[in-house]
Formats: structure tokens, sequence, C-alpha cells
């Protein structure tokens, strides 16, 4: 017997369908687009797996601080990226494996890691939509300032198998919590570099550039044991999505996402034309940010740097203290890294020098060990 109902069930079946596939489409040909003609795209090598070799404690010597720049030349990271490997330094290939899975990641080791007794802070950058590792640190140029600062940098690498565009994904409910999927496999490889190297479990912290930013999120909302403090570039919020269709959406309009589950340190950076994730992403995640704080006080700067884009920057601190939550919009930028090098995909080398401000933010934060092992208790349970 005919059924209408039944025939209009099948109907909008194949609508979701087709509609989930377009959003899918749309959103990975805006967060991942191809490289310009005759421009392949960088080779990344086959990682050898760690030695489990660790760099040997440190013996002398003070710690570096960071001190904040009032104005940055847009060739900073530039600059940064084309220094050759410092002698004593390492950067290279590890594997990471544990309960959840297996994760290939690229370790920077600074040459001061043998030349201090205080252990040094430790830096996951989750790079964007596809990046690679390498490619991530010459947009960045992260590891000559790791140099500089004195800082461990480790840099997960996201497989085709398991997003076809190397994104991390931020967008899917399982990928969201505590506990499971790659929150937890980037947790287990975070716990494992901070007690195998000179590291100072203190002062981790996590950073990322679009996707890589969204889940820099959601690891620091379910991980506020381990990190002290994120960075979020041109990124959006935790939660702000649940499957692709609804991603594609928050990207083009912007989504609020989960309330903060408790106070996190967070410091977001996102240009005012990004065409890709819309910069109200990056208003929300600083207010969910901010929300999370009691008595906190607001403060906005607006500048240029020598020959950067112009910007302004919303900070929420208490008294005249550290700030604890800061909103960097950029004028005239789009989707790239910024004060970054074109030595890397997704880089605009115009300042403000997005990578030295995440680190004098990060380096007035850190965890407390009643933190670390309350978290710690509560799993075990």
């Amino acid at each position: 017997m005919f059924n209408p109902f039944k025939k209009a069930q099948i109907r909008g079946r194949k609508r979701l369908r087709k509609a989930t596939s377009t959003a899918m489409g749309q959103m990975t040909s805006a967060m991942f687009p191809k490289p310009p003609a005759g421009k392949a795209r960088p080779k990344s090598k086959t990682p050898a797996k760690s030695t489990g070799r660790t760099p040997s404690r440190p013996k002398a010597g003070p710690h570096p601080t960071v001190k904040p720049s009032k104005s940055v030349p847009p060739s900073s990271a530039t600059t940064r990226s084309r220094k050759a490997l410092p002698r004593g330094a390492s950067f290279g290939w590890r594997t990471h494996d544990c309960e959840v899975g297996s994760l290939t990641y690229k370790l920077y080791v600074p040459a001061c890691a043998c030349a201090t007794v205080q252990p040094l802070p430790v830096l996951m950058m989750l790079h964007g939509c596809g990046q690679t590792p390498d490619d991530f640190a010459r947009g960045t140029g992260m590891n000559a300032l790791a140099e500089e600062l004195g800082i461990i940098v480790v840099y997960p690498a996201q497989e085709r198998r398991s997003q076809q565009n190397r994104c991390w994904n931020w967008y899917r409910r399982g990928d969201q919590v505590r506990g499971a999927g790659e929150p937890a496999l980037l947790a287990s490889l975070t716990r494992d570099v901070a007690s195998t190297a000179p590291a100072d479990p203190a002062r981790v912290y996590v950073a990322g550039l679009s996707a890589g930013a969204s889940m820099a999120l959601i690891l620091a909302a379910t991980y506020p044991d381990i990190f002290a403090a994120v960075g979020a570039h041109s990124g959006l919020a935790w939660g702000a999505a649940r499957d692709a269709t609804t991603a594609a959406l928050a990207m083009r309009h912007g989504a609020p996402g989960h309330r903060s589950p408790g106070p996190m340190p967070t410091i977001v950076f996102h240009g005012e034309d990004d065409k890709v994730v819309h910069v109200r992403n990056g208003r929300f995640i600083a207010s969910r940010a901010a929300a999370a704080y009691d008595g906190l006080r607001r403060t906005e700067l607006s500048s240029r740097g020598h020959g950067g884009h112009p910007f302004v920057r919303q900070s929420h601190r208490r008294g005249k203290g550290r700030s604890f939550t800061e909103f960097w919009v950029v004028k005239d930028a789009g989707h790239a890294w910024s004060g970054g090098s074109r030595a890397g995909r997704f880089a605009d080398p115009a300042g403000p020098d997005a990578s030295r401000e995440m680190m004098r933010f990060f380096l007035q934060h850190r965890t407390t060990s009643k933190q670390r092992k309350a978290a710690q208790l509560a799993d075990a349970a």
C-alpha cells in the first residue's frame, strides 16, 4: 500500500544527507584552501619513532623572561623563521602511543635545556587545516622565540586518516569532552612530554590556529589541570558546533559555544576581515573567558606597530596587575597568523606579533599542584 508519510521521510533523509555533505564541502573549501597553481604542497617527512631518550637535566643558568612588545617590526617572525637550528637545540619527529591511540609529533628542545637548573615551560602548538608541524613552526617563528625564551614546544601532527585535510576534529561531539577522542590523545601526549623532558608542569600552555585554535580551547576547557593558559588565533569557541553542518554555520556567522567551566587565562587574536572564520567568533571566545572571572577591570588600547596592522586590544585584569583575558582585533587582517612569516602558510608578516604576545601572556600564569592533583583524583575515582 502506498504510504505518503514513509515517502516524505525518505525525501527528508535525502535532503538532510545532501545538506550535511554540502556543508562539509563548504567548510573544507573555506578552512583548507588549495595552494596557488604551480606551488606544490609541502611534503611531510615520514616520522621516525622516538628513541625514548630524553634531554639531560639542566645544570645552571637563569631562565629568561619575555617582555611585552610595544611595537614589533613586521619582519620579526620572518627573521626568526630563517635562523638555523642553534647548536645544542633539537627539533625532530617522535611518536606517542597510549590507550586512546597513536600520534606523531615534532618536539623542539632549546639549547638552554642543558644549561639551566630551572625546568622549562612547555607550549603545545596545534596547526590549522592543510598545515603540518614544520609549516606551522615556520609560519609562526615559534622555535626561534622558544630558543630566545627557553621554552619546549610540541607540534602534534594530524594525520589524513583522522581527517582528510589534516584538521583537528573540533566540531565533533566525541572530540569535545574529557577522557575521549582527540582531547584525551593530546592531553596524554602533553603529560608524557611534561614528565620526560626538563619541563615545568606548572607552566604548560596550548595555542593554535583556526581548527587548531578551536581544539586548543577544547583542551583548555576539559583539562584545566594540565594547561595554565590558552591562545586562540582565528578559532571558534568550545561547543560552537556539533557536526559539519553547524560548523559551517558557526564559521560563517559566529556561535557562542559553551560557558567556560571555570577560570582559564585566555588570549585571542582574530583578523577583522577574516572571511573564513568570522571575527564574531573571537568576540564570543573572549566574552566566555572573561565571564568566568569575578571583579576584573576592562581596559582597551588602540595602536599600530611599525608598518604593521592597526589593532584594538581589550584586556581584563585586577587593578594594574597581569591580564587574565586579552582580545586582539587586528584591522585589515584576514585568516592568517598575525606577525607571521611568509615561509609558512596562513601567515601575515604584518604585526602585531601574535607569537611574542602570546608567550608574554602565557608566562604570567601557572597552575598549582592542588589543581593538578584534584583533577587526577577525580579521573581515578
